[in-house]
């Protein structure tokens, strides 16, 4: 008895630590227990999206209207958030160096290309081999002959049909009906400075203008000088300059001429729209280069995505700057 007695009171002792030890333990919920799985967090953010690495390849980097062009992307590319944005460009126009371009670019990693091509038919190999690759092609201002995805550029012949009509205007406005015209043109395969060409003979159809064979100074200024003084000397009364450094040689000219000349342009620059301010050119045809680089830079991030890119073919517009504009 004495046994059982003592054995009783050990329980209890050990009933009341039990009890003593849990005293901190939260109480059992009656609710059934909840999920140990998370519950998706509507606020939490979407994943990161895909980063791509675009380049932009333009023929040289000695014109504004490519940094133009470069400043576009550079826009578009902060707003986008998820691109990897590079401008290669050679020093000069030279189709072997716009090659070496391109090849860097893919090897590089390049998802996107936008290009302006020098001429239509020496990068069309790089291309091919580009588009192999996985890569997207898009050009701005200048197409080459070789499927893309959009050409974002000027209606380049419409353009240099309005700049012929300017000159044929302000000529006829100073009592001149007829004379010889010079053309200053970059070279002889590239499209859009082509198209100009074709655009500006165009307007001088039927009228009592002559127009001399065009000369070709590669888009450099000076060369471009020497071109127009030239073409000066032969008694022309317009020379019309197909491109940046083209027309800045072509005002050059016409103000060491004396300015009796009327040079017409193509682009615009702060050398250019100067020579319109002291009446050595009398106008240019500013395209929108900052458009091309801007717009060419959003359709490559649709087409990396998927998306629908619209038109293959987009006029980014043309305007013409004269002295009263500035």
């Amino acid at each position: 008895m004495k046994c059982k007695l003592t054995a009783l009171i050990l329980c209890l002792v050990m009933v009341v630590g039990l009890i003593s030890g849990c005293g901190s333990a939260p109480a059992v919920s009656s609710e059934a227990p909840a999920s140990s799985a998370a519950p998706a967090d509507s606020t939490a953010p979407a994943p990161a999206p895909a980063n791509y690495s675009v380049y932009l390849i333009t023929m040289d980097q000695m014109d504004q209207h490519w940094v133009n062009v470069d400043a576009g992307c550079k826009k578009a590319a902060a707003e986008l958030g998820n691109i990897k944005y590079t401008w290669l460009a050679p020093d000069v126009k030279d189709d072997a160096k716009q090659i070496e371009c391109i090849n860097n670019a893919v090897a590089g990693g390049a998802n996107a290309i936008l290009l302006a091509a020098n001429g239509p038919d020496a990068v069309t190999s790089s291309l091919k081999e580009a588009e192999a690759a996985g890569v997207k092609i898009i050009y701005v201002d200048s197409a080459a002959d070789f499927p893309a995805i959009q050409t974002l550029a000027t209606d380049n012949k419409a353009a240099g049909t309005t700049a012929g009509k300017e000159m044929i205007a302000a000529l006829e406005a100073a009592g001149t009906k007829e004379g010889k015209i010079g053309i200053v043109n970059v070279n002889a395969a590239t499209a859009s400075t082509v198209a100009r060409e074709e655009g500006f003979r165009a307007a001088f159809e039927g009228s009592k203008f002559t127009i001399l064979e065009t000369q070709y100074g590669d888009g450099d200024a000076a060369k471009s000088k020497d071109i127009a003084a030239n073409y000066i000397t032969q008694g022309c009364v317009g020379v019309f300059g197909a491109n940046e450094g083209s027309t800045v040689g072509t005002g050059n000219a016409i103000q060491e001429a004396g300015g009796k000349v009327i040079g017409v342009g193509f682009d615009k620059s702060d050398t250019i729209l100067n020579l319109i301010k002291s009446d050595f050119l009398l106008c240019t045809m500013a395209q929108n280069p900052d458009v091309m680089g801007y717009e060419g830079m959003k359709t490559a991030a649709k087409a990396l995505a998927g998306e629908n890119t619209g038109d293959a073919n987009v006029d980014t517009g043309v305007s013409v700057i004269n002295k009263a504009a500035l």
